[in-house]
């Protein structure tokens, strides 16, 4: 496929990690020492499946796109997003401040990381409300955080398989989804799936809950204008957006309303993410990722590739 993704090269490398950098700024806007103290491993540690899933940004950020998309479908879920947020008017801070607590979940010292939990958990508490039709809802309830977890851990893991050019090895899928659980066990979740059977057990088990509204459509209007802030913003907003559909499973196609249209420009916006990535690796390659792996003496290149023993980290 030929698109003007296709033309970016050695030039481009410098744009884009001044675009990605500006939107999604290393260190959580500031809140975050990814480089000290020496040796701390956080939560995971670099021979994870989690620090290779979360080092891949097309995927990531495709990802997170999916994961807004699979979010909508849930009522209590989107009415906390619909009374609580200003997602209107910022959109892509809310994607922001999403980036910035699974980075620092994910690469920093783990006190660090236990005070970026105990933050989002204070937040969480405040976050209450009743939906349209009158059911309460709260967000620190211990089923809509395992919804939102899911939503977010299935579609970073689609986002590495889809866009990554980095086979996933036999068993790997289990193990992250068995490493990040603690996050959101951590906030409060409960029976959180620890497996690639147990998440498509748990999204069958789902299904009677979720419901396409018109609150719903509203915010996937939202989405369809929002600027992202990387490289020619109108285009990029539509080849992620676009890529990012491309990970939703067929069932929430379907929900979604999504027509024949939508799911062809998807397959498209999938492939030419698919060939721009290895661009952003490039230009990004001293990013998050890289700086906790100095933090604990490692080669980043550690993580373009998988430890396939099958023992734990």
């Amino acid at each position: 496929m030929r698109t003007p993704w296709n033309l970016l090269a050695l030039p481009a490398r410098e744009p884009i990690r001044r675009w990605v950098l500006g939107a999604f700024p290393r260190g959580g806007g500031g809140h975050v020492d990814y480089d000290q103290p020496l040796g701390d491993p956080g939560l995971f540690g670099p021979r994870s499946a989690t620090w290779r899933v979360h080092a891949d940004f097309p995927g990531m950020l495709a990802g997170g796109l999916a994961a807004l998309m699979l979010q909508t479908l849930h009522p209590l879920a989107l009415a906390g997003v619909w009374d609580h947020s200003n997602f209107r008017e910022d959109l892509v801070g809310r994607l922001r401040r999403t980036t910035s607590f699974v980075s620092g979940t994910t690469y920093a010292p783990l006190g660090q990381a236990q005070a970026l939990i105990e933050r989002v958990r204070q937040i969480h508490a405040q976050v209450r409300g009743t939906t349209e039709d009158g059911r309460p809802y709260a967000a620190d309830d211990p089923h809509l955080l395992t919804w939102v977890h899911v939503t977010e851990a299935y579609s970073f893991l689609q986002g590495y398989r889809r866009y990554s050019h980095i086979a996933l090895p036999a068993g790997a899928a289990d193990r992250y989804y068995d490493e990040v659980r603690r996050v959101a066990e951590a906030l409060g979740a409960r029976e959180v799936p620890s497996s690639e059977a147990q998440i498509h057990a748990y999204f069958r088990a789902m299904r009677t809950e979720l419901a396409f509204s018109g609150r719903s459509r509203t915010v996937l209007e939202v989405l369809s204008r929002v600027r992202l802030p990387v490289p020619a913003a109108g285009l990029s907003r539509d080849v992620f957006l676009r890529a990012g559909a491309a990970l939703l499973p067929d069932w929430a196609d379907a929900l979604l309303q999504r027509s024949p249209l939508q799911r062809a420009q998807a397959r498209l916006a999938a492939r030419a993410l698919w060939s721009v990535a290895p661009v952003f690796r490039q230009a990004l390659h001293d990013g998050i990722a890289s700086r906790a792996c100095a933090r604990v003496g490692v080669d980043p290149g550690t993580l373009q590739h998988w430890h396939v023993s099958g023992a734990r980290p």
